[in-house]
């Protein structure tokens, strides 16, 4: 998958931050599966943190967002991103 593009015509952006274990659960699963996908720190970037809070209503991370024909939509939960994503890059 190439600058967060899928096969699917969806795009996704993690927003993480280093020192999270949940994060690093997610970021491990991409490197594993040689993806890359843009990634906004949250605690760098206040910028991010806004995205996050306006677009999903959460400050909780990581949560991938998830751009498609059909609209945007946030994805908390590692387990939940790892499953998702699996599905979608299989």
């Amino acid at each position: 998958m190439d600058g967060g593009k899928d096969k699917n015509d969806e795009s996704y952006v993690l927003y993480q931050y280093r020192s999270c274990p949940f994060c690093a659960r997610v970021r491990s699963y991409l490197n594993g599966r040689g993806v890359e996908l843009p990634e906004r720190d949250i605690l760098r970037d206040p910028a991010a943190f806004r995205e996050l809070l306006a677009g999903g209503g959460r400050s909780t991370v990581p949560c991938l967002r998830i751009e498609s024909a059909a609209g945007t939509r946030w994805m908390y939960e590692s387990a939940d991103i790892i499953d998702y994503l699996d599905s979608r890059l299989a």
